[in-house]
């Protein structure tokens, strides 16, 4: 069996040593768009963007443990070609055979809706992106977005001294993610830290570094950083009839309706057998299902269960969070801990059931909220004198 794996995020990676981990010894070829090796993304916001990784440090493995795993490694060649009938794919004016192909193409930064020829306007999306951005985070810094990967390069240019203004449309950042509830804390955060929260607005055009604003107003900056979210990078797929409007559709097993691929991480749309239709584009997510499509690659016939999570570091914050609220919301929010302090934990609660949990700063809570989200909810659950761990017990 040939394994053909298109994508040199972390996705690929993953599928890649999975499919040796377990023992299969047939040809792999591992295809990146990127001059890189695959490597993890979160530092690229944190430690890299902050001078205090080397970038080094983000690569997956190097090149020996390619060789070593007799990995045929593709780099700086995107596909250009998908042929389902003929099992092959095309690059460089060549043709790659498989029997089994994995699509792990990621995501690719959503762009402003008008056109800003020559000015300095930038996302942060791969380590070319870090790199790039890193020594300019400097003077006025105006970051279009406060999604997470807004905030924590809002974070960081604060910390090495910049002046930051955030616009976001939202009238809270993060409100789609974490509800009135949660969201005000990340807001407060930032105020304290010196940024400028220009909420419940938008830029509408960028001119000589001067943005303009929806409500009126504007801002002069030095360098624009655009951080609104990310698509699916479909083309190869939909040009094959296997994606829909939010990535490749994949089964519940992370298989597509053609038997011989399958989908992974950012762009894989998964059936997921407890949370419905979902595209989750994150860290856990990408390492996990890249090692279960490998599984299903080999034969294993178990579903993907495994709950969505994700994390931030931002100043002397840290969350963990796991779950799906999803756009049907929740019923309640259970808040336990300190908000002011920023220590807390929270569980949301739908019909039930514990379908998403987060902790703020306090470590030791995630082994208890990764047991709880995807259980029952009962009047234990909205207890707020039970602490976590003793929820996990039998009363």
């Amino acid at each position: 069996m040939n394994v053909v794996v298109v994508g040199g995020g972390l996705a690929g990676a993953s599928a890649v040593e999975e499919l040796r981990t377990l023992g299969y010894t047939g040809d792999i070829t591992l295809i990146g768009a990127e001059p890189h090796l695959p490597y993890e993304r979160p530092p690229l916001s944190k430690g890299v963007l902050l001078g205090a990784a080397d970038p080094g440090s983000v690569f997956v493995h190097d090149h020996q443990w390619y060789d070593d795993q007799q990995v045929d490694v593709r780099l700086g060649s995107p596909v250009t070609e998908l042929d389902l009938d003929r099992c092959h794919v095309g690059l460089d004016g060549t043709t790659i055979a498989y029997d089994r192909l994995l699509l792990a193409t990621g995501a690719t930064p959503r762009r402003l809706p008008f056109p800003h020829p020559g000015e300095p306007v930038v996302h942060l999306r791969t380590l070319a992106d870090a790199l790039y951005l890193r020594p300019r985070l400097t003077g006025h810094v105006l970051i279009v977005g406060a999604g997470w990967i807004g905030l924590e390069v809002a974070a960081a240019a604060r910390q090495v001294g910049a002046t930051v203004t955030v616009v976001e449309t939202a009238p809270i950042p993060l409100l789609g993610v974490l509800g009135p509830e949660i969201a005000p804390l990340f807001a407060e955060l930032h105020r304290e830290h010196g940024v400028d929260l220009r909420l419940g607005t938008g830029v509408t055009a960028i001119d000589r570094g001067r943005a303009e604003l929806a409500d009126g107003s504007a801002v002069d900056a030095d360098l624009v950083v655009v951080g609104i979210g990310a698509v699916p990078d479909t083309g190869l797929a939909a040009a094959a009839g296997l994606a829909g409007d939010n990535g490749v559709l994949v089964d519940a097993r992370l298989r597509t309706i053609d038997p011989h691929v399958y989908a992974a991480g950012d762009v894989a749309d998964h059936d997921h057998p407890l949370l419905g239709r979902l595209r989750v584009e994150h860290w856990d997510n990408a390492i996990e299902q890249g090692k279960h499509a490998a599984r299903t690659m080999l034969g294993d016939d178990a579903p993907y269960v495994r709950m969505p999570s994700f994390f931030t570091d931002q100043y002397d914050l840290g969350m963990e969070y796991v779950g799906h609220v999803g756009a049907e919301g929740a019923d309640e929010v259970v808040i336990r801990g300190d908000v002011e302090a920023r220590v807390v934990t929270a569980l949301w609660l739908r019909a039930g059931r514990v379908v998403a949990g987060m902790h703020v700063n306090d470590w030791d809570a995630i082994d208890p909220i990764r047991r709880l989200v995807g259980g029952p909810a009962d009047a234990r659950s909205r207890d707020r004198h039970i602490a976590l761990p003793d929820l996990v017990r039998q009363p």
